[in-house]
């Protein structure tokens, strides 16, 4: 067995492409190896700023002989009267560079057995190893020298080995070697003499290969410098993929800086450092101090340059923070509110300010239907809420820092005095940021974000722009799953169907999609909760509009997905089966002839819904007998026309009593 190493260096790559390189590479040497039935171990992809390499484990030597069967032309045209080969013959055998021996006749066919000798993998990597690589693909592309061929920046070395053998290659204008270069401040001539030995060769050379290792040295020596402070480092997963991908040596440089920076809202402060710098914010206490950790991808001790120069640089970041902070408060939120005019929400659907004004009047009728339940909502708060949510949007600070929108509001509302559950709500009304963030806690921010996305996605079905494979218009599939997570977080009894209709008829363009809406929100929300619940326990509830009540649709999947009742099943499908259309449900029991059918009428009169499922399946499966007896003792398509149609009406009661936990046929 061998094992072959690719690395081709560049100069720096763009961090948002070597995650696609990498899967892209994987891909690509994969189906090449599958498609020539080369047997291969393993796979790995290792990437940093200036290489991408990929290390393939266990190959066969060489691919096995291939024995084929061709098919020549019709054995009449083949041979003469003779059974000779005529030239039809002859040119077939020629073309496959076979002898008379070699033919034979089949179904009336000619035919012959080939060999396809097979191939060195050394012979096969030097033919494929170019196009996979320059099948890449990436924004931005370039071409450099006097080259045709693009690729995302230009190549400048080229390592390709087999075992302790070069596999010579070409990628665009660069031949392969044996050589390949350590990190920027270390050796630059690196002999790589195995493959085996790559990653530990190149790590003497300050360059760690593995991505994943790297991430982890990462976050080890950030927790190791922020420990030293007596503090914790703050990041995402996105800014350790991008320091990741930025540096082939990560060390940890603590900066400093001035404390009066710490006065502005600290989600400003942080978002300096994490999203436009790619600095480690760090808390001592669960509060933000004026230190962060920059990673440098740098080799020696003179760090006092590096710290001054990222000092310098977040100064002036946080001085345009502070002027456009003190500049926004000078009047209050409340007074952006206007502005909002002239922001357009979406063509067609009016300004922001119009937006506005459908939230207050969607919020106030949500709010309103919550009363009975939620003793402490407050209508006014909640219609505060919704007035001052999209004020932000307007101030100078957001347009710089457009990721903080509702957070920039939250602050401002603050400082304009208003209560601490308005401010809650502005901030909250955004919540969930993503598929992993935490839902609105306070019922200001539940409900007047349920408004404000139900009014998004609504106004992107009624402007004709619904999503599609391939885009999501004002991400409308995260609002409608924001609406369902934090209805079930909350626990909140809202008919969101009621709410589809009520936002459709204030948006400005009438269009009748209401049905669309609905179905769109019912299967994100089946989507969701599929991680958890079987599908067909999530379609078969859906019999009853599950957006009338989440909550209780969910109650009744927990109960159907560990459904083990067959008696109970055999019996609803074949109650479903012999009522294909709906009917009426009026019984006359005067038409009763058998008992079994005034045993089961009886029966199901005493089966009284509830909501507690448990109970109700229990329930339901008391029926069982009743109605096996039914069938064994009744025909229902009897003669009389009368008779018939009641003993269908009493089906038809019986299958709203399974309707009403679920539709059996689906499970």
């Amino acid at each position: 067995m061998s094992i072959y190493l690719l690395e081709v260096g560049t100069e720096e790559l763009p961090y948002k492409f070597i995650p696609q390189a990498i899967e892209q590479l994987n891909k690509g040497f994969t189906s090449f190896l599958n498609d020539n039935k080369v047997k291969f171990s393993d796979i790995k992809v290792y990437a940093t700023p200036r290489r991408l390499a990929v290390l393939i484990d266990g190959l066969d030597n060489r691919t096995a002989d291939e024995e084929k069967v061709i098919k020549g032309p019709i054995a009449v045209v083949a041979y003469d009267e003779s059974g000779n080969l005529t030239k039809a013959g002859e040119g077939f055998a020629r073309k496959n560079n076979l002898s008379k021996d070699d033919l034979f006749v089949q179904d009336n066919y000619l035919y012959a057995k080939i060999v396809i000798k097979g191939k060195s993998i050394s012979e096969l990597l030097q033919e494929n190893v170019p196009s996979i690589f320059m099948k890449l693909q990436g924004s931005h592309f370039m071409r450099w020298g006097y080259n045709d061929e693009k690729f995302s920046r230009p190549i400048k070395w080229i390592v390709s080995i087999l075992d302790n053998e070069e596999v010579k290659i070409k990628i665009i204008d660069k031949e392969s070697s044996v050589y390949s270069r350590g990190h920027r401040f270390a050796q630059q001539q690196v002999f790589i003499n195995n493959p085996c030995d790559y990653k530990e060769i190149m790590r003497n050379s300050c360059v760690i290969v593995d991505q994943e290792e790297r991430k982890q040295l990462i976050v080890q020596k950030a927790k190791e410098a922020a420990s030293a402070l007596g503090a914790e480092p703050y990041y995402t997963d996105d800014l350790l993929e991008e320091v990741t991908f930025i540096t082939e040596y990560p060390v940890p440089a603590v900066c400093e800086f001035d404390p009066r920076y710490l006065d502005i809202p600290e989600e400003v402060t942080v978002t300096v450092m994490a999203v436009h710098q790619r600095y480690f914010a760090l808390y001592r206490n669960k509060k933000l101090i004026n230190k962060f950790i920059t990673m440098t991808n740098y080799i020696g001790n003179e760090f006092a340059n590096i710290k001054a120069g990222n000092v310098r640089v977040i100064k002036a970041r946080l001085d345009d923070a502070v002027f456009f902070f003190n500049e926004d408060t000078k009047k209050p939120l409340v007074d952006y509110v206007e502005a909002l005019k002239g922001v357009t929400f979406q063509k067609g659907m009016g300004t922001m300010f119009d937006k506005t004004q459908r939230l207050i009047k969607l919020s106030k009728s949500i709010a309103s239907d919550l009363k009975e339940c939620h003793s402490e909502l407050n209508s006014e708060s909640i219609e505060r809420t919704a007035l001052l949510c999209k004020a932000d949007l307007t101030t100078n600070l957001v347009f710089e820092f457009t990721e903080l929108q509702g957070f920039i509001g939250a602050d401002y509302a603050r400082v304009s005095g208003e209560n601490d559950k308005v401010v809650q709500g502005i901030k909250e009304h955004y919540f969930p940021l993503n598929a992993e963030s935490e839902t609105a806690s306070g019922i200001e921010g539940q409900i007047v974000g349920i408004a404000d996305k139900i009014d998004t996605v609504c106004a992107v079905f009624a402007g004709g722009k619904k999503p599609t494979g391939s885009s999501d218009p004002l991400g409308v599939r995260r609002a409608a799953l924001g609406v369902i997570k934090t209805i079930l977080d909350a626990d909140l009894k809202i008919d969101v169907d009621k709410y589809i209709k009520e936002a459709l008829s204030l948006l400005p363009v009438q269009k009748d999609c209401a049905d669309e809406v609905k179905e769109f929100f019912i299967q994100r929300m089946i989507i969701l909760l599929s991680e958890k619940y079987n599908k067909n326990a999530l379609e078969a509830c859906s019999v009853k509009n599950p957006l009338k009540d989440v909550a209780d649709y969910v109650k009744r999947v927990e109960i159907i997905n560990n459904l083990n009742a067959p008696a109970l099943l055999e019996n609803a499908n074949r109650v479903i089966r012999i009522l294909k259309e709906t009917s009426n449900s009026n019984i006359d029991e005067s038409l009763f002839v058998e008992n079994a059918e005034k045993d089961l009428y009886n029966t199901i009169k005493q089966v009284s819904e509830t909501t507690d499922y448990a109970i109700y399946l229990k329930e339901l499966e008391k029926l069982n007998s009743a109605v096996e007896k039914f069938f064994e003792d009744v025909l229902v398509m009897d003669k009389d026309e009368k008779i018939k149609q009641n003993r269908i009406a009493l089906l038809t009661i019986l299958k709203n009593k399974y309707d009403y936990l679920a539709d059996f046929s689906k499970i």
